[in-house]
């Protein structure tokens, strides 16, 4: 049994893996400060209310438990594309902070990371060493981006100059139960105007493709990285690698709720501030996190959209 510290752990994915820990017998420690989240902290964690950015605070929480996963950040596209500043000192600073800490008490972190560091990458499958490609570092879409990499960098470089035990895994469309669609995650979202028979907007002309992963896959995938000795040092992605275009996905939706709703599309020049640009497609090319952890999805889209609707009707 070990005390594992989870920064943003009252978030939507930070929350099924402190409910995966607890069912395995492990405590449980967060560090939220709960901007993105107002659900009920489970009652057998310890949590601390605090900030990535409060040095203090990291170092006390770091120091008590035996192994950090560091998933606090600044996430969804209309945060990023509304408060970028904030979003880059939260997701870049914060984590040097942690790793700071984890070096100082010599404890094991697992970073998450993102499918957002490919940017514009149209490569079908990214592998972990696909290139970037990015749109200029004036425009804020590509922010978010930016600071992941940033943190994989960091990351990367205390492993190999100073020996601090770090694994990282890329994110591609993690959804489930929990997540909301106020930050534009577009399951939820959708899901949430055809339960109200609401018009299910799409933005752009909904050829654009993306492959959704079920958090608890996902959850699977983090302890099998963190609790592998072969993992230390390595980036994974963690994901499903089966495409759906997003009309297809409103399309998907309304026929599993049975729902009234009619789709309409939006530019994006409407949905977005000036500048946004969007990826065609991004599938994650898995046989790294097969070969060497014996891990694949295992939850249909189909189910994946059941389970959000029962969720989502139930509370």
């Amino acid at each position: 049994m070990k005390n594992y510290l989870i920064t943003g752990g009252a978030g939507f994915i930070g929350s099924h893996l402190s409910d995966a820990l607890l069912a395995r017998g492990d405590k449980v420690t967060i560090l939220d400060n709960l901007s993105t989240s107002t659900r009920k902290i489970n009652d057998n964690v310890n949590f601390t209310l605090g900030s990535i950015l409060d040095i203090a605070t990291v170092d006390e929480v770091v120091r008590n438990c035996d192994e950090v996963f560091h998933l606090a950040a600044s996430v969804g596209v209309f945060s990023i594309l509304n408060k970028p500043l904030e979003s880059l000192i939260n997701n870049i600073t914060g984590t040097e902070n942690v790793l700071k800490s984890c070096l100082k008490y010599s404890k094991p972190i697992f970073i998450a990371s993102s499918s957002e560091i490919y940017g514009k990458n149209n490569k079908i499958p990214l592998s972990e060493d696909s290139d970037r490609i990015l749109g200029s570092p004036l425009l804020s879409r590509w922010s978010y981006s930016e600071a992941k990499a940033v943190d994989e960098s960091l990351a990367i470089f205390y492993f190999r100059e100073l020996d601090v035990k770090v694994r990282l895994a890329r994110f591609f469309n993690t959804v489930g139960p929990r997540q909301v669609g106020n930050y534009g995650m577009v399951l939820p979202r959708f899901i949430n105007m055809a339960i109200n028979n609401e018009p299910i907007t799409v933005y752009g002309d909904g050829n654009q493709t993306r492959c959704f992963a079920h958090v608890k896959d996902v959850v699977r995938a983090i302890l099998l990285i963190v609790d592998s000795p072969h993992s230390v040092g390595e980036l994974f992605n963690v994901g499903n690698d089966k495409q759906i275009s997003i009309m297809n996905l409103a399309k998907k939706i309304i026929k599993i709720t049975q729902s009234k709703s009619k789709i309409i599309t939006l530019p994006y020049s409407e949905a977005y501030p000036k500048g946004f640009e969007d990826m065609q497609r991004r599938v994650p090319d898995l046989s790294k996190i097969k070969s060497v952890l014996g891990w694949q999805p295992e939850i249909s889209l189909d189910q994946i959209i059941k389970d959000v609707i029962v969720f989502n009707t139930n509370n």
